[in-house]
């Protein structure tokens, strides 16, 4: 067992595997709604759109989170005005704010030959490098995430399966929506330095998606969620250590293998259980 014991001596392998768990949490939490509203666009939308205000943040010297930050909340405000003032589909205004912030952060890129040095770490995150405050932060988020997503559960189920009804109710779904888009936010400014802008969007999608295989009420999809996703960081942090590739990459990697061993298994199950019945 040694294999899978050694890698996690090191300090800064414990700091990665804890940080990655606590990204799974936090993408699981929101992830599971972003699947179930049929959202997935949007997460990736924001996992470019920060770009831009992070390359402002490192040319003018303060915290890339904060600009990460302020990248979100110019493309959930974008997304909010568009679907208000426009007859467009949500998802044209999505596609907007994509295009349009990940064009102007290819520009400040392309003005800034110092900062291009730097796009890819910001890209792909270092989760083996992570250090308290980002710990700190990555905790936070995901308290904030599970306290949100509790408050809000009636609401975000009302909105994922019959948005007509929720207004109905009095739900305000406009309202509920805003606010999901700034929770994939969250989770998009709070882990984008472990694991990457690029890489994050595979936790928040891949997980939860696999989850909904195997279960059908949303809190167990957010349990199902978490152990595949804990599987793909522990499986991901063994990868880096025994093979020498990149950590964040090989979690997300990981955590979409698991969706689709997953679907094999159930197709597989099905096809068994048909047969069996026909017999």
């Amino acid at each position: 067992m040694s294999w899978l014991v050694e890698p996690f001596e090191p300090e800064f392998m414990q700091r990665a595997l804890v940080a990655g768990l606590l990204v799974v949490v936090l993408c699981s939490v929101v992830g599971t709604w972003v699947v179930l509203r049929g959202l997935t666009f949007i997460g990736d939308a924001l996992a470019h759109g920060v770009l831009p205000g992070i390359a402002v943040a490192f040319v003018a010297g303060f915290s890339v989170t904060l600009g990460a930050a302020m990248g979100a909340a110019v493309i959930v405000a974008g997304v909010s005005v568009v679907g208000k003032r426009t007859d467009l589909r949500e998802d044209a205004g999505v596609g907007l704010l994509f295009v349009g912030m990940l064009a102007l952060g290819v520009i400040i890129v392309s003005r800034e030959g110092s900062f291009a040095t730097e796009i890819t770490a910001f890209l792909f995150g270092d989760v083996l490098g992570v250090d308290d405050a980002q710990l700190r932060l990555l905790a936070v988020s995901a308290l904030v995430a599970l306290l949100a997503v509790a408050a809000l559960h009636r609401p975000l189920l009302a909105l994922a399966f019959d948005e007509r009804k929720a207004a109905t109710l009095g739900m305000r779904p406009a309202l509920t929506r805003t606010l999901l888009l700034i929770l994939v936010a969250l989770v998009v400014v709070a882990s984008f330095q472990a694991v990457g802008t690029l890489l994050v969007f595979g936790l928040l999608v891949a997980p939860p998606a696999t989850g909904t295989l195997v279960a059908r009420r949303v809190p167990m999809v957010m349990v199902a969620s978490v152990v595949f996703g804990s599987v793909a960081v522990v499986a991901g942090l063994l990868a880096s250590w025994h093979f020498d590739v990149a950590a964040g990459a090989s979690m997300s990697a990981t955590a979409v293998l698991i969706f689709f061993v997953v679907l094999g298994a159930r197709d597989t199950r099905r096809w068994w259980t048909r047969r069996a019945l026909k017999i």
